[in-house]
C-alpha cells in the first residue's frame, strides 16, 4: 500500500504540472478535488454551499475529542526561475478551537518550509485572505508541497488558492532552462551491466573508479556546471574500466574519459586549505593505486583549478552551512536497483561522507577502507532485501543519529508486520516492559510493568542486539537501544515465545502479536502526549516541557516563574519551538558562547572548518533562581542544542543520562531505491572545543530510571529534580 502511494505521489505530481493547478477546486471528481491529495476524505471534502468564489470549497470538519490533524496537498516540480515564491488563499473557520487552520508550503530538498502555526487561525471567522512568502532557491528547489492543514476540532473552508513566484502566477512564471545533466536519459531503466566475478583486481578497479568518479564530481568546471548526468557517466565509462587487464590500460580509461569532459581553465581564485581547519581534504589515495603520471597529474591539475561558486551537485547557501545536495536521483521505481545502481549507491554515499561530513573523524572505522570492504557487499546483493540491507550497514558506519532511513520495504518486512502490544526499551542494559499500547489488551499479555524480557524466541535478548544492530545507524549505544527496542519484539508470526524475570522468579509466556491496525497507536500517542506546557509544581518551582511550548508561551513563562525557588526544563523530547535565544538568554546575566560549529567548504571539498560561534542575547529578566534540565537518549538534535544553551546560565545544572549525540542541521540525500537518509551536516561543540557528536550534551549529574520505579510509574528523573531543587 506504501508502494503504491509513492507511485500516486509521482503520477499526481507531473499531472499538476505545466496545467491548470485546480487551486480553486473547481475541478471535481467523485466529490474529490482533482489532483488534490487528502489526508481523510471523509474529513476533508468538496462544499458546495460555503464557498468565497466559484462552485466549490475545500472543507476539513473534525468533531473529535482529540482530533487528528488533517490536510490537503499537491507536490509539483520545481521548473521555475524566480527568487520568492508566495501561497495565498481565503480561509473560514466556525468553532476552531485546540488548533490552528492554515495555509502550509515546503521547498524540497531542504530549501524552505513554513506554516501558519504562529498566526494562529482559530474561532469563528469570516472569508480572510492569507498568504506566505518563503525562499524559491531555483538552483537547489526540486518539487513544491503546499496546501491546507486544521490541527483543531470545529470546521475550516479554504477557497481561491495562488501561488506566484516573483509576482508573477506560476502557470505563467518564467520555466529554469534545462541543462545537459537533466537531458540525459540513456540508463533510466538500468545500468545495462552485471557483474559474475568480483575477484581482489576487480575490486581494486572498482574502488579506484569509486574515488575519481567522486573526486571528478564534486571538483571538475564541466561537471559543476551541470553539463554532464554524473550517474549514467559511471555506467559508460564502467564496462571499459572492467576490460582492462593491466594498470597502464586500466588509467587510460580513466585519464581519457578526463579528457572527454573538457578542458579546465586556471582558476586564480582557488585557494590552499585553511592551516586550522578541522578536517582537511584527503587525497592520500592517489598515491595508492600506482597511477600513471598522465593520470596523477590530471587529478592535481584540477584539484589546483577546481571550480569555485554555484555548483550543479552541492551547496551550502542555506544560511546555515550545512550541505545541500541537489539533483541526487532517487531511483524511486527501482525496488531492486541492478549492479551498476547499486554501486552507483555505494560511490555516493561513500563520497558524500569523504568531502562533506564534518564527523568523519569520529567514525569507528578509517573511511578509506570502508568502499573496499563495501564493494563486495552492494555487488553481492541478490534481492531487495540484501539491498536494503546492505545500505542500511554502510549508512551505520558513519555512526551518526541522523543518518535514518525511510522506504525501506523489503526490510520493514523482514523484521514483521505484526507487532506487540506492549511497550519495551531498555534500562540499564536490561529490556524492560514499560507500558501498554493497548491497555484494553493489558491483562491478556501476561505482563507486568517493570518485566525484564531475558529470551525471545529462545535467543537471549543480548545475542539478537549484537545480531541486528548493524541495520540500526546512531552516534551511540544508548540511541541505537532506544531505536532497536521497537523492533525486537516484531514478527510475521502471530505470536513470540518470551522469557521474563519478575523480581528472582524467570517465567516463559505466549505473546499474541497484533497488526499495527489493531492496536490503536494513534490512541496510545494521545494518551501520553504532553497537553500542559507549564505549570507551577510545589515547593514554588516551575516545570517546562519544551516539546509543548510554542512561542506565544514563553513571556508568560518569564513572568510566572521569574520568582520561583527553581525551575525544571524538560528535554526528554524534541522542542516544538525552537528559538534557543528567548529561552536561554532568560537564565544569564551576561551574553555567553553556548556553541561552535563547523561548516563545508564548497570551493574546496574536503575542507571543514570552524565557521562561528551562537551567543546567547541580553534579556530584560535574568532568572536568580537554580535550574534543572533533563535530557537522556530521547533528547536528539535541537533538543540537544537547547541544553547547550540552558548550559549557558547563571546556575544550570543538567541530569539525566547519555542523549543521542546527534547535534546539527540535518542534510538529506536519496541512494538508488528511493532510499532517503542523511547526516548531521554542521559540527557543533561547546565553546571550549569539547564535542556533542556520538557524546551528546555533557551531563553534570547522572540519573536514571530503575526497574522498580517503572514497576511503580514514577518518573524519578523529575523526582530528582524537584528533589534537587528542594
Amino acid at each position: 500500500m506504501k508502494k503504491i502511494l509513492i507511485v500516486l505521489l509521482g503520477t499526481l505530481s507531473s499531472l499538476c504540472y505545466g496545467v491548470e493547478q485546480n487551486l480553486s477546486f473547481e475541478q471535481v471528481k467523485d466529490h474529490k478535488p482533482v489532483g488534490w491529495i487528502l489526508s481523510d476524505d471523509k474529513k476533508v471534502s468538496i462544499d458546495k454551499k460555503i464557498i468565497n468564489n466559484g462552485l466549490h470549497s475545500l472543507s476539513i470538519e473534525n468533531k473529535a475529542d482529540n482530533p487528528q490533524p488533517q490536510h490537503f496537498y499537491k507536490i509539483i516540480p520545481t521548473e521555475y526561475l524566480g527568487k520568492k515564491i508566495t501561497i495565498s488563499g481565503f480561509i473560514k473557520t466556525e468553532n476552531v478551537s485546540n488548533g490552528y487552520a492554515g495555509l502550509f508550503m515546503q521547498i524540497n530538498p531542504q530549501v524552505a518550509r513554513g506554516n501558519m502555526e504562529e498566526q494562529q487561525v482559530s474561532g469563528t471567522t469570516p472569508w480572510t485572505k492569507y498568504q506566505m512568502t518563503l525562499d524559491l532557491n531555483s538552483n537547489k528547489a526540486v518539487n513544491i508541497m503546499f496546501g491546507g492543514e486544521f490541527t483543531g476540532s470545529g470546521k475550516v473552508w479554504f477557497d481561491n488558492l495562488q501561488i506566484t513566484i516573483d509576482g508573477i502566477n506560476i502557470d505563467k512564471a518564467p520555466l529554469k532552462p534545462i541543462l545537459p545533466a537533466a537531458k540525459d536519459h540513456e540508463f533510466d531503466k538500468g545500468s545495462n551491466l552485471t557483474l559474475t566475478k568480483v575477484d581482489a583486481p576487480t575490486i581494486d578497479k572498482l574502488v579506484l573508479l569509486g574515488k575519481v568518479w567522486g573526486f571528478s564530481k564534486y571538483h571538475h568546471p564541466a561537471v559543476a556546471r551541470g553539463e554532464h548526468n554524473w550517474d549514467y557517466e559511471l555506467f559508460r565509462v564502467l564496462p571499459k574500466l572492467l576490460e582492462t587487464h593491466n594498470n597502464a590500460t586500466r588509467d587510460n580509461v580513466l585519464s581519457q574519459w578526463i579528457t572527454d569532459l573538457g578542458d579546465v581553465e586556471l582558476c586564480p581564485k582557488c585557494k590552499p586549505t585553511a592551516v586550522d581547519a578541522v578536517l582537511k581534504p584527503d587525497h592520500q589515495w592517489m598515491n595508492k593505486f600506482e597511477l600513471s603520471a598522465v593520470l596523477k597529474d590530471q587529478l592535481r591539475f584540477i584539484y589546483t583549478n577546481r571550480t569555485q561558486g554555484e555548483h550543479y551537485y552541492i551547496s551550502n547557501d542555506n544560511g546555515v552551512g550545512n550541505p545541500d545536495f541537489m539533483h541526487e536521483n532517487a531511483y524511486k521505481d527501482m525496488q531492486y536497483p541492478d549492479t551498476g545502481f547499486r554501486l552507483l549507491g555505494l560511490y555516493r554515499l561513500w563520497n558524500i561522507i569523504h568531502y562533506y561530513f564534518p564527523s568523519k573523524h569520529l567514525t569507528d572505522n578509517d573511511w578509506n577502507g570502508v568502499l573496499r570492504e563495501y564493494i563486495r557487499i552492494f555487488v553481492d546483493a541478490s534481492n531487495e532485501l540484501e539491498y536494503e540491507q546492505a545500505a542500511l550497514q554502510l549508512i551505520a558506519e558513519i555512526k551518526d543519529g541522523h543518518a535514518r532511513t525511510n522506504q525501506l520495504w523489503a526490510f520493514q518486512d523482514w523484521i514483521g508486520q505484526n507487532y506487540p502490544p506492549v511497550k519495551v526499551g531498555f534500562v540499564r542494559g536490561k529490556l524492560v516492559v514499560q507500558d501498554f499500547y493497548n491497555t484494553k489488551l493489558k491483562n491478556e499479555t501476561g505482563l507486568k510493568l517493570g518485566d525484564v524480557i531475558t529470551k525471545i524466541n529462545g535467543n537471549p535478548v543480548s545475542d539478537l542486539v549484537k545480531s541486528k544492530q548493524s541495520y540500526y545507524p546512531a552516534s551511540n549505544q544508548a540511541y541505537r537501544l532506544s531505536r532497536m527496542s521497537f523492533d525486537l519484539l516484531r514478527s510475521n508470526a502471530t505470536s513470540l515465545v518470551l522469557h521474563y524475570s519478575r523480581g528472582n522468579q524467570e517465567t516463559a509466556l505466549t505473546l499474541k502479536l497484533y497488526a499495527p491496525e489493531k492496536l490503536s497507536f494513534g490512541e496510545y500517542f494521545n494518551r501520553i502526549k504532553k497537553v500542559i506546557a507549564f505549570e507551577l509544581l510545589d515547593n514554588n518551582i516551575g516545570y517546562v516541557d519544551l516539546s509543548v511550548v510554542e512561542r506565544s508561551d514563553i513571556n508568560q513563562i518569564k513572568t510566572q516563574f521569574k520568582d520561583t525557588k527553581g525551575i525544571i526544563v524538560d528535554l526528554r523530547n524534541y522542542p516544538r519551538y525552537k528559538d534557543f535565544q528567548s529561552i536561554g538568554s532568560f537564565f544569564t546575566s551576561t551574553t555567553p558562547s553556548f556553541a561552535k560549529f563547523t561548516s563545508i567548504n564548497t570551493n574546496n571539498p574536503g575542507e571543514i572548518a570552524f565557521a562561528g560561534t551562537h551567543d546567547l542575547h541580553e534579556d530584560p529578566i535574568t532568572y536568580q533562581g537554580k535550574l534543572i534540565v533533563i535530557v537522556n537518549e530521547g533528547s536528539k538534535s535541537a533538543s540537544e542544542y537547547y541544553a547547550m544553551a540552558l548550559q549557558a546560565g547563571d546556575n544550570t545544572t543538567v541530569i539525566g543520562s547519555t542523549t543521542a549525540g546527534a547535534d546539527g542541521n540535518v542534510s538529506t540525500f536519496y541512494l538508488p531505491g528511493n532510499i532517503q537518509t542523511g547526516i548531521s551536516g554542521i559540527g557543533v561543540y561547546y565553546p571550549d572545543g569539547r564535542q556533542t557528536q556520538r557524546v551528546g550534551v555533557a551531563i553534570d549529574i547522572e540519573v536514571l530510571p530503575t526497574i522498580a520505579g517503572i514497576k511503580a510509574g514514577r518518573d524519578e528523573l523529575l523526582e530528582e529534580a524537584i528533589k534537587l531543587l528542594k
